[in-house]
């Protein structure tokens, strides 16, 4: 992992890229559920360095697209789901989806639409959890648990690492520094903006220590969708425009790609759930803001692709004459 002072240098480079563009699963209670705090708790973590020892960072970005879709073929008591493709842009490549959507952005008609098909980002870390608020939840076998962090919250952990008074990593073993989540509400939703760094320097505890030296660091991007194949994609590509025509879901024909929770694969594919889709307790979407969706139950919705790859159904006609229509306006905008 890089030192403090380089992941100064790429956190500031990253900002100002940005600044200048313009702005299935088992329950092995691992990952810790912030989200399921009481309003008005806190609670402190500590995280670890990533597994990896080539993450410039000690987290992981992760980065999924949901399509969403008007029923599902067959499950006549599911009216709109959603199902999570991975977004290119993860792996650093061009995302197909993006480049049609990118544009309607031009269009105030096309805005909402464009929203709905955007990226939903969460971050992914790895530490201890040193005080817990939430009563129901237990410490696993394996104490290093795992964090999926929320955009509201990454800016303040980001912006601590730039303050020039934190001498060391937050993630060393002797002087790094706890950081607490603390759970308010806003406008009827929850809010974690008065999160922050803890000020006092501390030391892994000998059991923290120990657990790491038994049971070793995760590397987060084990925990990330794999990177889809030329067929995956042709699928995703497929899915999309099905979901911009209003198409229901059809697991005949991408229930072994990618499928919403709840669905099961089609009789006779030879996938088995991925191990991302296997990590994740499931929770209840309904309880939790969009972001928490994304990283929860609906971790279900990769699943590996199968051995023998059958050709991509042909696309349909009418969601090609909505796509075109869209590209037709933007052209002359």
């Amino acid at each position: 992992m890089a030192s403090l002072a380089e992941m100064r240098a790429r956190i500031a480079a990253q900002e100002n890229k940005t600044s200048n563009k313009g702005s299935n699963t088992q329950s092995d209670n691992s990952v810790y559920p912030h989200w399921n705090m009481d309003e008005g708790t806190t609670a402190s973590l500590r995280f670890a360095p990533d597994g990896d020892p080539k993450n410039e960072f000690f987290w992981k970005e992760k980065q999924i697209i949901k399509l969403p879709f008007n029923g599902v073929k067959g499950y006549p008591d599911m009216k709109k789901v959603d199902v999570q493709v991975p977004c290119m842009e993860m792996y650093d490549e061009s995302c197909p989806i993006l480049a049609e959507v990118r544009p309607w952005y031009k269009d105030e008609t096309l805005k909402e639409m464009a929203n709905k098909y955007w990226k939903k980002r969460s971050y992914l870390f790895q530490g201890f959890v040193r005080q817990n608020p939430i009563g129901s939840d237990t410490t696993p076998a394996n104490p290093i648990r795992r964090f999926v962090i929320s955009p509201q919250i990454i800016p303040i952990i980001k912006s601590g690492l730039m303050d020039p008074e934190i001498l060391e990593l937050p993630t060393d073993y002797l002087k790094g520094l706890d950081f607490t989540i603390k759970k308010t509400s806003k406008g009827g939703y929850a809010d974690y903006s008065t999160s922050n760094w803890s000020r006092r320097e501390s030391a892994l505890t000998e059991a923290e220590q120990a657990a790491i030296e038994a049971h070793g660091l995760f590397n987060l991007a084990d925990f990330l969708p794999k990177k889809p194949s030329e067929a995956e994609l042709r699928i995703i590509k497929e899915m999309f425009e099905a979901s911009v025509e209003g198409q229901p879901y059809d697991p005949a024909r991408w229930g072994q790609y990618y499928r919403p929770w709840g669905v099961d694969a089609p009789a006779g594919s030879t996938t088995q759930p991925a191990t991302t889709a296997a990590r994740v307790a499931p929770v209840a979407a309904s309880s939790l803001p969009a972001w928490e969706e994304d990283v929860s139950a609906a971790e279900a919705s990769f699943v590996s692709s199968p051995v023998v790859v059958p050709a991509a159904a042909p696309s349909s006609d009418k969601a090609q004459d909505i796509l075109a229509m869209i590209r037709a306006r933007q052209s002359k905008s």
